[in-house]
């Protein structure tokens, strides 16, 4: 059975439903922190806004920033590209990451940082309100109740319409949404995380606790810095960003070559083939997508015109396993199932497994 391949008429997007909230998001979200070249490796303007553009006019409505992508840049960069019909687009960014070093309180998730943040990141964006507002990293110091009726304060404000959380433990993130159902607040409506075919970590906790709360997860890093577009197969000594994620071995070279050798198989490009992996994983996945020119960007989209098959997933997902460890493993094992249902566990059809 060969991938299902869509005609070039159906490379626009779809979009989905941003958790357990009634905001329509395109299926793919575009990664903006190559817009500015402040850090090295980036895009200039003109370019910056050749990748919006095409990424809006195939369909895509979601853009996702942070205050600290090219220093600033890269929401000025956003503010300028969406003004021309801001209530179109879907606008996240985030807060938390230090915007002033040496001066604590320019950084974290307490509520004079969001607040003065938040302010910086209207005026960058040009724009009265945000319509997704992240926390992009938890500090370990600030009270989740002060960081919820913060946002909750922020949304009473008019300045946020929803809230999500990044790189954050599950049982944080799980305490916060139960916190906030509870007290009547804002609840997180988007997880963002890093998820690929060479880290797939994320499913030991955070993915099946997105899932139980209907929380839409947008990965960063689906090409895993570059190895899984096959390009350190092809040339293993090249340098290049996956360098800082000090990813390239053994095993995630293997990984990449039976990336590689599903696409062949297709008839697409290994980066499509990792994407498709991430997209149609259980839940709701919106991967964020990011490219510092429009080829790169219409190679990424063109993984809107395929969808992998069971067999290729089945291929793609022992190239990766991991192990999930205790209890994962243990409550699996078939002498504890044993134990637990006596004998019953085949018998009953539990709609309740994530």
């Amino acid at each position: 059975m060969k991938a299902i391949l869509k005609n070039e008429e159906e490379f626009m997007m779809n979009y989905k439903l941003l958790g357990k909230s009634g905001l329509r998001v395109s299926e793919l979200a575009l990664g903006t922190m190559t817009f500015g070249e402040e850090w090295g490796w980036g895009a200039d303007k003109n370019e910056s806004k050749k990748v919006f553009d095409f990424f809006a006019k195939e369909g895509g409505n979601f853009i996702d920033t942070a205050n600290r992508y090219t220093e600033g840049t890269s929401e000025k960069f956003v503010g300028d590209f969406i003004s021309t019909d801001r209530e179109h687009f879907v606008v996240a960014t985030k807060y938390t990451l230090f915007t002033r070093r040496d001066d604590p309180n320019f950084s974290g998730n307490h509520r004079k940082n969001m607040m003065q943040a938040l302010d910086a990141s209207l005026k960058r964006l040009k724009t009265d309100y945000i319509d997704l507002y992240w926390v992009h990293a938890w500090d370990f110091t600030t009270p989740e109740e002060e960081v919820l009726r913060a946002l909750d304060d922020m949304i009473r404000a008019g300045k946020i319409l929803y809230i999500g959380i990044s790189d954050t433990p599950s049982w944080i993130v799980s305490r916060m949404n139960t916190i906030a159902e509870l007290r009547g607040w804002t609840q997180f409506v988007g997880l963002q995380i890093k998820y690929s075919l060479i880290d797939r970590s994320v499913e030991r906790e955070l993915m099946p606790m997105a899932r139980k709360f209907d929380i839409a997860v947008t990965p960063w890093a689906v090409i895993g810095g570059g190895i899984l577009s096959g390009k350190y197969n092809r040339n293993k000594d090249e340098e290049g960003r996956a360098q800082v994620y000090k990813s390239i071995n053994e095993n995630n070279l293997k990984i990449a070559e039976v990336v590689i050798k599903v696409a062949d198989e297709i008839g697409c490009t290994p980066s499509q083939v990792a994407i498709n992996w991430v997209r149609q994983q259980p839940g709701v996945i919106i991967p964020i997508i990011g490219a510092k020119t429009e080829m790169q960007l219409k190679d990424n989209l063109g993984c809107l015109k395929l969808t992998l098959n069971e067999e290729q997933i089945i291929k793609l997902n022992e190239a990766s396993k991991i192990d999930l460890g205790f209890p994962h493993t243990f409550l699996d094992s078939d002498n504890i199932r044993d134990i637990v249902f006596g004998g019953t566990y085949d018998k009953i059809e539990n709609h309740h497994k994530s």
